[in-house]
């Protein structure tokens, strides 16, 4: 009876060996499954970022233009109070 000890000894190291495999190779699939959502979640950023990139830069352009169109108009305005002022003054009511 020894032998068939030592057999069934084997064959519940053999179960044994074979349940980790088993549970090896899920955790390795579901690793991976989580890998791949990683990557597509990486995907989505990139682009995002991207969008948000050229979001940044049409509005840094128009902030610029904002800016040249007020100093135009300040500049405007002055020359229009300088010369309303010289029309007041020229007319004795400054």
């Amino acid at each position: 009876m020894a032998g068939a000890s030592s057999i069934e000894q084997a064959i519940h190291r053999l179960q044994s060996a074979m349940d980790r495999l088993e549970s090896a190779v899920e955790r390795n699939l579901e690793n991976q499954r989580q890998v791949r959502s990683l990557e597509g979640e990486m995907q989505r950023l990139g682009t995002d970022r991207s969008r948000l990139a050229q979001s940044l830069d049409a509005a840094e352009a128009r902030s610029g233009q904002l800016e040249e169109a007020n100093r135009e108009v300040s500049r405007r305005l002055v020359g229009a109070m300088e010369s309303i002022r010289e029309v007041l003054a020229r007319n004795g009511a400054a």
